[in-house]
């Protein structure tokens, strides 16, 4: 008897007495239907680790994307090429693409004030950039993002100045500084403060000297930029190397004095119910010629108020 109830006992243990939450037998449906619950909210569970965790690591890489981006901007054109002395270092070994589009819709005008003075052969030399109005401590910001590479005093030329290098390709200048605000390999953010206006270096009066620079090449900044209305002319500024070389290097002459600053360029503003013909039909052009212009395409959808270059 003391034996039969030693594995009456053991038996009734192994009923009750079974981890992971499993309880007697004489309960054995509900927990068959609560452990049923249980495995179907693991593989439910399972099967949202994936994206979950995919997620995770497409916002890590995002993140370290965005930083190699703003760290290395344009390396795809200026390789290790990091220079913080020279404002051109690239002349013995630069080789320019036939064409590239660098996006410039992110913009921010340096200062507020208008052009006075172009681009172009001035007193027997080449002004590479433009002269913007401001006074001397008027904040200066950057035009778009990027990295600072260079700030530097130049008594002889642009006085106090910055050089920023642009993931979109572009590197821009800021010259005649009163003070400078950032230091080289500090990252910026379009719109910020880098500088204040002054008078410095080869200067008549309070301004800023604002350039424009593809792989050390100067271009005039009026085929981007509508100084007048302050916006690009183009969300993307296609570069050609073999009218933008021989541009430069034949030292042309400034942009003709006409209705828009001495600028020859020419930008309408989208409005509703435009379309490339309706826009070219209105300024006696043609879609392809837009196109071109704009560096678009036919089927290109426009939106409200985007700035589209007709001359």
């Amino acid at each position: 008897m003391k034996l039969i109830g030693l594995k009456q006992f053991i038996i009734t243990g192994l009923f009750t007495v079974i981890p992971f939450g499993l309880v007697s037998a004489q309960t054995s449906k509900p927990a068959t239907k609560k452990h049923t619950s249980i495995q179907e909210d693991l593989i439910a569970y399972n099967k949202v680790i994936p994206r979950i965790m995919n997620v995770v690591d497409s916002a890590a890489l995002k993140k370290r994307l965005e930083q190699e981006y703003n760290e290395y901007p344009a390396l795809d054109l200026y390789g290790d090429n990091w220079n913080t002395e020279w404002v051109n270092p690239y002349k013995s070994t630069v080789q320019f693409p036939d064409s590239f589009s660098i996006d410039v819709s992110n913009y921010c005008m340096p200062v507020p004030g208008y052009k006075t003075s172009d681009y172009g052969p001035r007193w027997r030399r080449m002004h590479r950039g433009v002269d913007l109005k401001l006074q001397v401590g008027d904040t200066v910001r950057a035009a778009f993002s990027g990295k600072v590479r260079i700030t530097k005093y130049e008594a002889r030329g642009y006085g106090y100045y910055v050089l920023l290098r642009h993931p979109n390709g572009l590197e821009t200048i800021y010259g005649h500084l009163s003070k400078i605000l950032v230091r080289p390999n500090q990252i910026v953010k379009v719109g910020d403060p880098i500088a204040l206006g002054g008078n410095t270096g080869r200067s008549t009066g309070p301004h800023l000297h604002f350039e424009t620079r593809f792989l050390g090449l100067d271009i005039n900044p009026n085929e981007i930029f509508d100084f007048v209305n302050q916006v690009p002319h183009t969300d993307t500024y296609v570069f050609r190397a073999k009218t933008s070389v021989k541009n430069v290097y034949s030292a042309r002459t400034a942009a003709s004095k006409s209705g828009n600053n001495g600028s020859k360029y020419v930008t309408y503003r989208v409005k509703k119910g435009d379309t490339l013909s309706s826009i070219a039909v209105k300024y006696r052009t043609t879609v392809n010629t837009l196109c071109r212009l704009n560096g678009i395409s036919k089927n290109k959808i426009l939106r409200l108020g985007q700035p589209i270059r007709v001359k």
